[in-house]
């Protein structure tokens, strides 16, 4: 039976920041675990951080990904020092894992990595799932995973991010630094359950653009044009505007079949671009289809807390009475209060947590603000960009608290 812990903090030195996290995160530096699970913001070494930890925790697989800020049970965690962890003990749980990552190889590498999870001695049922954040059809890779494991393994998890540049983003696996990997930690724990749910609130405005021509993951055409010049025309910057500048902006939103825009709260489904090529094609987050229409939106924050608290009653509606024994968090940057020429989150954040929370206490939590989500969507996978994606782990039968 898998047991959880979780810390986040704030250090610049990799030694101190896991050392602390790893103390907070058990209750002692000597405490065992089987699985180190680390997010950390782009001013830490990935490959530092994973070093201490395996020096600290012998013999547990250490899995790293950088983001652009961390979520804990201490809440939020922006600055460029900040790490949260999540600690494993206990059988229950395989790793897998596959390099060379691109949108042309997602669903190869998704049915790599569930292969490698068939290996466990019993069926895994929910995996957490965390890709790199560019170059990537995420739904090609579900795809790939759901032709092995079938529809019925439930995903969750993120990919990783940058400083919202849309230059690089890290996976660290025991040690080694990726840009293009992936890392799942299949659980087949027979005592655990998952439920997850997504939600955004973004609104889309005026007139779609259509994608005209595509090939995979890559748009070549927006209503005839170059893609990218086109992209930054309708969005009112100039031709050396990059993918930092169109990030907190430029959410595309493509339209949702009615029972599936009920369940989410929003007709709309929202993507974003984290690349382009010198050719002026976009590096779109799943497989672009010509026909389909695209939105530029507009960001309602009353919309946003509100559907917040729509998915929060969702969701613990479902688990009446229970508590999780872990939370997973794959969160935007975008989301959250716009005070101070910034975004603060932290009434975001406790709104997400005092639900799951037993007499005030904040239940094992491990978020990023990354650059996508995996939560179900209609009772299937689904990848989603701007949005708060939670996963809550329960324990089945009688609860366990």
């Amino acid at each position: 039976m898998l047991e959880f812990h979780s810390a986040n903090i704030r250090a610049v030195n990799p030694r101190r920041a896991m050392l602390e996290a790893l103390e907070l995160s058990c209750g002692s530096t000597a405490a065992a675990c089987d699985l180190v699970l680390i997010n950390a913001a782009v001013g830490h070494d990935l490959v530092a951080l994973s070093a201490v930890a395996q020096a600290e925790r012998p013999g547990a697989r250490v899995l790293a990904a950088s983001c652009a800020g961390v979520v804990g049970r201490e809440g939020p965690g922006e600055s460029i020092h900040d790490i949260a962890i999540m600690t494993i003990r206990g059988e229950g749980f395989t790793v897998a894992q596959v390099d060379g990552l691109f949108g042309h190889t997602s669903f190869e590498k998704g049915a790599e990595l569930a292969k490698q999870l068939q290996k466990s001695p019993h069926p895994v049922r929910m995996m957490y799932l965390l890709a790199s954040g560019i170059d990537i059809a995420n739904d090609a890779l579900i795809a790939g995973i759901e032709s092995v494991l079938g529809p019925d393994v439930v995903i969750f998890g993120a990919t990783s991010s940058d400083q919202m540049q849309g230059v690089a983003t890290f996976q660290a696996i025991d040690g080694r630094r990726h840009q293009h990997a992936a890392f799942a930690v299949g659980i087949w724990d027979p005592t655990l359950e998952v439920e997850t749910q997504a939600t955004h609130g973004f609104v889309a405005s005026g007139d779609p653009m259509t994608i005209t021509a595509a090939q995979g993951n890559r748009i070549i055409e927006l209503d005839g044009k170059p893609a990218w010049p086109a992209f930054l025309d309708r969005l009112g910057l100039p031709a050396s505007a990059m993918e930092g500048d169109t990030i907190p902006i430029g959410a595309l939103a493509e339209a949702l079949p009615g029972p599936l825009a009920a369940e989410y709260g929003n007709p709309h489904i929202l993507r974003v671009v984290t690349h382009h090529t010198e050719r002026g094609e976009i590096i779109y987050a799943t497989d672009a289809q010509p026909g389909c229409r695209l939105w530029l939106t507009q960001r309602d924050e009353e919309l946003i807390f509100n559907d917040m608290d729509r998915m929060m009653k969702a969701m613990t509606g479902r688990r009446q009475g229970r508590w999780p024994v872990a939370v997973f968090q794959a969160d935007c940057l975008a989301r959250g209060r716009r005070l101070f020429n910034r975004v603060m989150k932290e009434e975001l954040v406790h709104r997400m947590q005092q639900p799951f929370a037993r007499d005030g206490v904040v239940p094992p939590w491990f978020g990023m603000y990354g650059f996508g989500e995996y939560a179900r969507l209609g009772g299937r996978n689904a990848y989603h960009n701007y949005t708060t994606a939670l996963a809550a782990l329960y324990r089945r039968g009688p609860d366990h608290g």
